[in-house]
């Protein structure tokens, strides 16, 4: 294989495995144009949520590659393997085949943590959402089971052709049937706070962001195709919610409705420790990651709620996005990581993908001016976290290893 074509190989697997690992496109773009730039293969690049087209050379003589990729799912430890490796490449430590190869086999290599504990995250995780939500013991206890049996029917259903296509429907529809039949024998339930503390976890909130994020940043392309999937979605959890409350109202009768039981203060210390611990296994961190995921987290959280109380809700959103981006990028510049092993876990405590589901729900309950109300209130949401990512960037920079 002579060199260019070795040092072509390898910006394409890199551009791969950062695609399948969540980069946004924009980030994706930057990344591979400054890397093929180092190598001497100077190329321009164009990255969706579902492709990569690549092309090398000068204009008149450019070979373009295009290659069709799978919506990327987080995996916040091969990233930081793949930044490794690109940055030995970089480095000259590997060459380009070795690292091509390096990219191969982490892709390859099996997942760090167990089925039954991936299970266990997602029950935990959705009893801390139903109690950042203002959910009391019984939400908490029902969403807890709820998490627990999404997880249990994603690890089950993991290998059946096409069921990810209708998986979180699926999921929505089930996890509106346990809220509802768990009503009455509970003798009253703030059933829409277990529902959606249950399903959070499945909720596109953080694919709002990056959509959003992108947009922001001038890629058209890929942030409307984005926030189009992520408004799929949706509609999907949605529908589901709605067909599995009316079957299971017909099988167990109407639901017993009541406002929760407010749990002491202490019980959301004891969520914010738990949730970002999960947060890691589901969004597949190493376990060296956690004391800065929990310390980011934190931050992030006490940031909110202090801007919240102080400037109002969209700016207690920016105010988090802007502490949680800063810590992020400045971690990654002292243990020379990627920033998202931190920020991404933050990013989903202060995302505001509940409201999203919210509002849709409040459309279906034919209540539309209280649900376009509270899309109103999401998008500026979403804009207020995308401006404080965007502010933390400059206050901040991230580290950029490509550079």
């Amino acid at each position: 294989m002579n060199p260019t074509t070795e040092r072509v190989g390898f910006v394409l697997h890199l551009g791969r495995a950062l695609h399948a690992y969540g980069t946004p496109a924009h980030r994706l773009e930057e990344t591979l144009a400054r890397v093929a730039e180092r190598l001497g293969v100077p190329g321009q690049f164009f990255a969706t949520p579902t492709s990569l087209i690549a092309a090398f050379g000068p204009i008149e003589e450019q070979r373009t590659h295009l290659l069709r990729l799978d919506p990327g799912e987080t995996d916040l430890e091969r990233m930081a393997v793949i930044d490794r490796i690109g940055g030995e490449v970089l480095a000259g430590r590997l060459s380009p085949e070795q690292g091509s190869a390096r990219i191969e086999a982490a892709q390859a290599a099996p997942g760090r943590y167990p089925v039954a504990l991936e299970v266990l995250a997602f029950g935990l995780s959705s009893a801390a959402a139903a109690r950042f939500l203002g959910g009391g013991g019984a939400e908490v206890a029902v969403a807890g089971v709820i998490g627990l049996v999404t997880g249990t029917l994603q690890a089950s259903v993991a290998r059946v052709p096409g069921i990810k296509r209708v998986f979180a429907p699926l999921a929505a529809a089930i996890a509106a049937a346990i809220a509802t039949a768990a009503s009455r024998p509970l003798g009253g339930l703030a059933i829409s706070t277990a529902m959606l503390g249950g399903i959070l976890v499945l909720v596109p909130g953080l694919t709002l962001t990056v959509a959003m994020a992108e947009l922001s940043a001038r890629h058209l392309v890929a942030g409307t195709a984005r926030l189009a999937g992520a408004l799929g979605t949706f509609l999907g959890i949605a529908f589901g919610v709605a067909i599995g409350a009316r079957v299971a109202a017909a099988a167990f009768g109407a639901p017993l409705a009541h406002d929760p039981i407010a749990l002491p203060p202490w019980t959301e210390l004891l969520a914010l420790a738990v949730a970002p611990l999960t947060f890691t296994v589901l969004l597949r961190a190493h376990p060296r990651a956690i004391p800065n995921i929990l310390v980011v987290g934190a931050l992030a959280f006490f940031a909110g709620r202090t801007g919240a109380r102080l400037l109002g809700p969209e700016l207690g959103i920016f105010t988090a996005a802007l502490v949680a981006a800063g810590a992020s990028n400045l971690i990654a510049r002292r243990i020379n990581r990627p920033a998202s092993i931190t920020l991404v876990p933050a990013l989903l405590l202060i995302v505001p993908g509940s409201v999203g589901f919210r509002s849709l729900a409040s459309l279906l309950d034919r209540a539309t001016v209280d649900g376009v109300e509270t899309a109103f209130r999401m998008t500026l949401m979403l804009a207020a976290l995308v401006t404080g990512l965007f502010a933390a960037q400059i206050l901040a920079p991230a580290r950029r290893w490509s550079e």
